[in-house]
């Protein structure tokens, strides 16, 4: 059974944090459907930004499962120990640092993953956050500056030292971005040289494919990011084959319209109905990915401009006469 701190996961799946992705309406379907761990969209440290619109989105947990787990993002130790305080009085029981994401926004501010290249500097945040709060803090990082620099094992040495309490490790550097295929034998390297839980990522896509990831690195765990997108079911699916050997099929076409009416519906709950409408427009857009009608569905959906037009049409996609089409496998 994975452990984070006090809180047994239920399975070793998490689903990765993503800006723009799983916000609470997405952590709690990926979390009804199966994921062990969901975290939170990245929320900066920065305090002025504290109660902007976005910041207070991320920053909601209502009904959602536990353990509430928030990702943090800065390169200032302090001011990353004052997030992580903030957001634990806030709710969350584990706190993750970013220190893997490989937007240029991101690191030409000298985050994410851009902190890879200064080891002190990762120290004296990892130190800085662990010592000011109680709860379990995480870290997610990638495996090193670029191809010539993959320092991720001595990253790992020294969040261990620091007392972070588990790490997930996305099978690229920054300088490759999301370019090229992942590699795991830096998170092989990783395992072999901690003790705390590490969490394999990148590429992973199937059950099929967690289970060789596991199979090779040796991690405790697996974390699902950009393969989920458009299908929340899919941590789940994973976890019940490292559990059984079995994988469950997919839904139905009926049965994953019915999913997306709950996420749209539940997004424009969240959002308000203007923003709402637009965000749904990315979630139906996974969803349809694998359509052979994708490109007509995608444009018809994107023109929609109300709640009640955009819940009309998936009821519509529910009762056409391709409903035995599986949208995505």
């Amino acid at each position: 059974m994975l452990q984070i701190g006090p809180y047994k996961l239920a399975n070793p799946v998490a689903l990765a944090p993503m800006a723009g992705v799983t916000d609470l309406p997405f952590r709690r379907l990926c979390a009804q459907f199966g994921a062990g761990l969901v975290v939170s969209e990245m929320i900066s440290c920065n305090p002025d930004l504290r109660n902007s619109r976005k910041t207070t989105w991320r920053s909601r947990h209502d009904l959602e499962t536990e353990p509430r787990s928030v990702q943090i993002a800065g390169n200032h130790p302090v001011q990353m120990a004052e997030a992580a305080r903030y957001n634990v009085a806030r709710g969350a029981q584990i706190i993750d640092i970013n220190m893997g994401c490989p937007a240029k926004k991101v690191c030409r501010k000298a985050a994410g993953s851009a902190l890879l290249a200064d080891e002190a500097l990762v120290a004296e945040i990892l130190r800085a956050v662990v010592d000011a709060v109680e709860v379990p803090v995480t870290l997610k990082i990638r495996t090193g500056a670029s191809p010539k620099s993959r320092n991720g094992v001595s990253i790992a040495r020294l969040a261990e030292d620091a007392g972070i309490a588990a790490l997930a490790v996305h099978g690229r550097t920054r300088a490759c971005a999301f370019r090229g295929e992942a590699e795991y034998a830096t998170i092989a390297a990783i395992v072999a040289a901690t003790d705390f839980p590490v969490f394999a990522n990148g590429d992973i896509d199937s059950p099929e494919a967690a289970a060789r990831v596991l199979a090779y690195t040796g991690a405790a765990g697996v974390m699902i990011g950009r393969a989920a997108q458009g299908k929340p079911w899919l941590c789940g699916q994973i976890a019940t084959h490292l559990d059984t050997g079995v994988t469950p099929p997919a839904p139905t076409q009926q049965q994953q319209c019915q999913i997306m009416y709950q996420h749209i519906q539940a997004l424009h709950d969240f959002y308000g109905e203007f923003m709402g409408v637009r965000i749904a427009r990315k979630h139906v857009s996974w969803y349809l990915q694998h359509s052979p009608q994708y490109s007509a569905r995608r444009k018809t959906f994107n023109q929609l401009e109300d709640a009640a037009g955009q819940l009309g049409y998936i009821r519509q996609l529910s009762i056409t006469d391709s409903h035995n089409e599986v949208l995505a496998a």
